[in-house]
């Protein structure tokens, strides 16, 4: 077994008392995705990991960091025994970030974080060893678990930094010490812990505070909000560079669908090229574009990059999109489930529209479709916001709309009759109509915010299909 932690170094870490001469190949928080070999942490969270110590024990962890023994714990179990785990956790991650000559590239924006941590996973993978955050392993946990976990010998390191209150960035940007700071967007999310939007662009700035020295924070050119991060780069004294559709070096010239890919021109430096990435959507050309010039801040072959980047397609419940096989045909379903907010839900929307009907695999012409679940945390806007979606162009050519939740009542209200579907108040609720609601050759997408559970209604669109899961 390859050690990711020795005990001696672990106690050294965190200052901490460790029992028995151990060492471990991974760290878990979770007994039921823990492997054997891993460190168990013991957060306290919905419950305190302390009551699952003995089970991860006897799931084969290496040994577990906690506070105390917990009772039915044996006395010579492998423990690594601290005042606090959080910051004995934090202890970890920056005693592993010291310890790599990784290049690190730390990632923050209000959408697209994660499809934009997963595309510069795939594309630095190719060029070294790369080690990145998991989900969307991006709050005060995730971060020091991201870099506890990151092997001593890793040479392209990505890290997503989140947040949904001020103050949230700066501490995990100086953690993870990035020599790149991606800015995706900014947009109207978490309003209700801020003022307005700028608020929100001077918090997602932050993360250029822990840039190391000549360290290069890569933004976005197209927001709004785009002169609020050059000042706050500007008052940092960071380097910047600038991405998007009016910017100069990183420029995206042109987007168009081609089949079930998005096909981009984009200019990097001195060099066209051409993108092809495996889902529709312009956000995702975008985001494409700015990890290019992460690529290329990091030091690494942004040509061979973008070849790479054909390779990539988005994870589950973020875009992913899924054929699932009916009775003489199939209807496709894009599952963009994990969250929402107006400016992805706008973005989703769009890719809905732009997606080419199936054609004749599809046994009928169908329809397009959208079960769409409240966005949370917008403050005192929600209302507006929510039933604003109604006034997208991208509506004129989506044949259905079926609401979810309280909040998403208020765009049912404001549909036009002819598309107006059902509204229901929670994502169970849908289970049992969406056999009579789907067929042969439709299209369907399913959006809303984690606290919606619209990766319901995307397991039971899955299982109207050949041998259910």
């Amino acid at each position: 077994m390859s050690a990711l932690w020795t005990a001696a170094e672990a106690a050294t870490a965190t200052g901490g008392e460790a029992t028995g001469d151990w060492k471990v190949s991974g760290i878990s928080i979770d007994t039921r995705t823990l492997q054997p070999g891993d460190l168990f942490v013991a957060l306290k969270a919905a419950r305190d990991g302390h009551d699952f110590v003995a089970q991860a024990l006897d799931k084969g962890a290496g040994a577990a960091l906690v506070t105390h023994r917990p009772t039915g714990v044996a006395a010579d179990a492998p423990l690594l025994i601290v005042e606090d785990v959080q910051a004995a956790l934090e202890g970890l991650g920056q005693v592993a970030r010291a310890r790599t000559q990784a290049k690190v590239i730390a990632i923050t924006g209000s959408v697209g974080k994660t499809s934009t941590k997963e595309m510069l996973a795939c594309m630095l993978a190719d060029q070294g060893r790369t080690h990145a955050a998991v989900a969307s392993y991006n709050n005060h946990w995730g971060v020091p678990l991201t870099l506890a976990r990151m092997p001593r010998d890793t040479e392209f390191a990505v890290i997503e930094i989140g947040m949904n209150h001020p103050g949230e960035i700066a501490p995990l940007a100086r953690q993870a010490r990035p020599h790149v700071a991606m800015v995706t967007t900014v947009a109207a999310v978490h309003l209700e812990a801020f003022d307005d939007v700028a608020g929100i662009a001077r918090e997602k700035a932050a993360i250029m505070e822990g840039l190391e020295p000549g360290g290069v924070a890569v933004l976005n050119a197209d927001i709004d909000e785009a002169q609020v991060l050059a000042a706050e780069a500007q008052g940092l004294d960071v380097a910047h560079q600038w991405f998007g559709e009016s910017a100069t070096e990183y420029k995206l010239l042109s987007t168009k669908i081609s089949g079930e890919a998005t096909l981009a021109e984009v200019r990097c430096g001195p060099e066209q090229m051409q993108l092809a990435i495996q889902s529709l959507g312009a956000h995702f050309a975008m985001n494409a574009l700015g990890a290019l010039a992460c690529v290329a801040a990091a030091g690494a072959d942004v040509q061979r990059a973008a070849q790479v980047l054909a390779l990539w397609s988005p994870v589950q419940g973020r875009g992913a999109r899924v054929e699932v096989a009916m009775d003489g045909g199939k209807l496709l379903l894009l599952d963009d489930s994990y969250n929402a907010n107006p400016t992805s839900m706008a973005a989703a929307l769009a890719v809905l529209a732009a997606t080419p009907d199936l054609g004749a695999d599809a046994g009928v012409k169908g329809r397009k479709i959208a079960y769409l679940g409240d966005m949370g945390e917008l403050g005192p806007q929600e209302v507006a916001l929510h039933a604003g979606l109604a006034d997208l162009a991208a509506l004129e050519t989506i044949d259905t709309i079926h609401c979810i939740g309280p909040l998403m009542a208020h765009l049912h209200q404001a549909l036009p009759a002819a598309q107006r579907g059902f509204h229901y108040a929670t994502s169970a609720d849908v289970l049992p109509d969406l056999p009579s609601q789907l067929g042969c050759g439709d299209i369907v997408l399913a959006k809303g915010s984690l606290s919606a559970g619209l990766s319901k209604i995307v397991d039971g669109i899955r299982d109207l299909g050949h041998g259910k899961r």
